[in-house]
């Protein structure tokens, strides 16, 4: 098997494309419960995000040399970097203008376990200063899952690390509330679906372009019918499964018929990181913003949701894509050809 990485990822278009999908939705999640809207199925992009970093994780380590430690501090100095500036402005917020971080826990005891991705419990659920890094602390323990079976021979990797996600969530119907109940939520699996989604893709599997749409469709129309379900039905089925379907079906279709990729896009795709850390600090900018102006109530929902993913999308331009410049040059290297290549593409 050819070695892959960065760059495979990033020739999968679909998946560059649900990136962005996701971020988006979440965005237009927390307008849409600023202004009492019925826009809840977009809290799903975080299931298609986690989806997709299992899928991604499997896809740019499997086939290479095993090197658990490079693979661990990657992850770290990928995710960490800018969720601790995030946090940091988040907290400035908090202690500045308290009242309009409504929901937000500030404490020096959940500051610092923010940071280190163990914060404050609310409700059996983790609740850091950046609200929604509660994704990232289910995603380090993912990293952390998927460094120690680099460990192992390239064999037995995946049952191992599916075993394990599945042994996890089993330990959660067991222990007493607390961090390890918080930590064994179902929704890690999540990362094990996208993971066996991608051994599949790296197999070779194909399936009929018909026949990708259609997982893709069934997907999207679970979501759009999951307020129908009762309550108490786990997020891991609501959402998760609906989501799983999605980023198959997608892959698959692709794979079927491959297409020239849209500029905008990838682009969100690429700057889908920040577009999900910076949006709710942002959001409140573009709150008061929208909110000065006199605007008609009518218009300021989907106003403050196209200020906040645009100045969501600077961010990544000025403070997100320079770190990862000076933390991973070859990455950038390759994503600045990319983006060549997608502008060309455009073009034409």
């Amino acid at each position: 098997m050819r070695e892959l990485g960065h760059s495979t990822v990033t020739s999968i278009h679909s998946i560059q494309y649900l990136r962005g999908l996701a971020a988006c939705a979440v965005v237009g999640f927390h307008v849409s419960e600023q202004f009492g809207g019925p826009f809840h199925v977009g809290a799903a992009g975080v299931d298609v995000f986690f989806v997709i970093s299992g899928f991604i994780m499997w896809v740019t380590t499997a086939g290479r040399t095993a090197d658990p430690w490079r693979f661990m501090w990657r992850r770290i100095t990928r995710i960490v970097p800018l969720y601790w500036i995030v946090t940091l402005l988040t907290a400035a917020g908090i202690l500045i203008k308290p009242q309009f971080f409504y929901g937000h826990i500030f404490s020096v005891a959940n500051f610092v376990g923010s940071l280190f991705f163990l914060p404050v419990l609310q409700e059996g659920a983790l609740h850091p200063v950046v609200i929604q890094g509660w994704t990232l602390c289910y995603e380090m323990m993912f990293y952390l899952v998927f460094t120690l079976v680099l460990f192992l021979g390239g064999r037995w990797r995946l049952g191992v690390l599916v075993g394990a996600l599945v042994a996890i969530v089993a330990l959660h119907f067991v222990l007493p509330a607390g961090y390890a109940r918080a930590f064994t939520d179902p929704v890690v699996l999540e990362f094990a679906a996208g993971v066996v989604v991608g051994r599949l893709w790296l197999q070779g599997a194909r399936l009929p372009l018909w026949a990708g749409l259609a997982m893709a469709v069934t997907g999207f129309l679970l979501l759009a019918a999951s307020p129908l379900f009762d309550a108490d039905v786990a997020r891991v089925l609501r959402w998760g499964l609906p989501a799983t379907l999605i980023v198959a079906g997608a892959v698959f279709a692709e794979r079927a018929r491959p297409f020239k990729p849209g500029a905008l896009p990838s682009f969100l795709g690429d700057a889908s990181y920040s577009i999900y850390l910076w949006h709710v600090v942002v959001g409140v900018l573009a709150t008061g913003l929208v909110l000065r102006t006199g605007l008609p109530a009518i218009l300021q929902p989907t106003t403050i949701l196209v200020v906040t993913l645009a100045l969501s999308s600077v961010l990544y331009l000025i403070v997100e894509k320079p770190l990862i410049g000076l933390l991973h040059p070859k990455r950038a290297e390759v994503a600045v050809k990319a983006g060549k290549a997608v502008a060309a593409g455009a073009a034409e």
